[in-house]
């Protein structure tokens, strides 16, 4: 099955902590069904102190479930992803614009 949301699409949160918060995908999780999100669902991470590293608490983002993101179309509204064959090639089309993403 084609992905729905892929590396560097732009998606608002519609559930939880950061709802309403936008941000684009840096990284999909498909095993989990996840995605990572910039400036999304962030944590608080202890690292320890490393050559290279003074350590310390450091914020990082954390996997968010595809079901709680939608896509943001070209108007800045969130919608859903369906697809269309064009020229022999299956393609993202937004739901609520119909246009090719």
């Amino acid at each position: 099955m084609a992905a729905k949301l892929k590396k560097g699409d732009t998606v608002v949160v519609l559930a939880g902590k950061d709802k309403g918060k936008q941000g684009e995908i840096t990284r999909v999780l498909t095993q989990d069904n996840k995605a990572i999100v910039e400036g999304v669902n962030i944590a608080i991470r202890h690292q320890r102190q490393t050559a290279q590293d003074q350590g310390g608490r450091q914020p990082k983002a954390m996997p968010i479930n595809l079901s709680n993101l939608a896509l943001l179309d070209k108007n800045g509204k969130p919608t859903r992803v369906g697809f269309k064959v064009e020229d022999g090639k299956k393609v993202r089309v937004a739901k609520t614009t119909g246009d090719v993403i």
